[in-house]
């Protein structure tokens, strides 16, 4: 999971680089795997908010000093020079509450990456795209998780194509 979201990432946003900090929404599963991939990517610096300071501060602690805790209120002023902000709450998805997020702090440059992906278009990637950001949608991370369950019940390699992209979305 960890290379499905740095290569989707890596691929819908080409000229972003891990010099600058990331901001992180989130602390379940999909941040453990998004702090490995920008770990391995040479990220030094996540500042990860969660509406749980138990479930934020754990991830911390696995992490190591890559991760930053930051209270759920103070989410909006972790965004000052990130260079990637990354949504992995179900926030926004269809039938979860919207995401409450100001991104007046996220620097011009910034890439928004929004792991949601019902629905495809969020009002997080929306409200980025609205301020130029470069908007990188949750289909790609879909499609290469589902990639090594359908080698191995079909013993194929399963490529992540622009048709598939098209025929998964179409889906949503």
């Amino acid at each position: 999971m960890a290379s499905a979201s740095s290569a989707t990432c890596v691929r819908s946003a080409p000229s972003w680089e891990p010099a600058l900090p990331v901001a992180m929404l989130g602390a379940g599963g999909a941040a453990r795997a998004v702090v490995d991939a920008l770990s391995a990517q040479g990220v030094t610096e996540i500042r990860a908010a969660n509406r749980s300071p138990e479930r934020v501060a754990a991830l911390a602690a696995a992490a190591g000093d890559t991760v930053r805790p930051v209270p759920w209120e103070d989410r909006e002023a972790a965004l000052e020079d990130c260079g990637l902000l990354v949504n992995t709450t179900t926030l926004g998805q269809v039938g979860k509450p919207a995401l409450d997020l100001d991104l007046g702090r996220l620097p011009p440059e910034a890439v928004v990456y929004d792991l949601v992906y019902a629905p495809l278009e969020t009002d997080l990637l929306k409200a980025a795209r609205a301020r130029g950001h470069v908007g990188v949608d949750g289909l790609g991370m879909l499609i290469h998780q589902a990639r090594p369950g359908f080698a191995a019940w079909f013993g194929a390699e399963a490529e992540a194509t622009a048709a598939l992209r098209s025929f998964a979305a179409d889906g949503l």
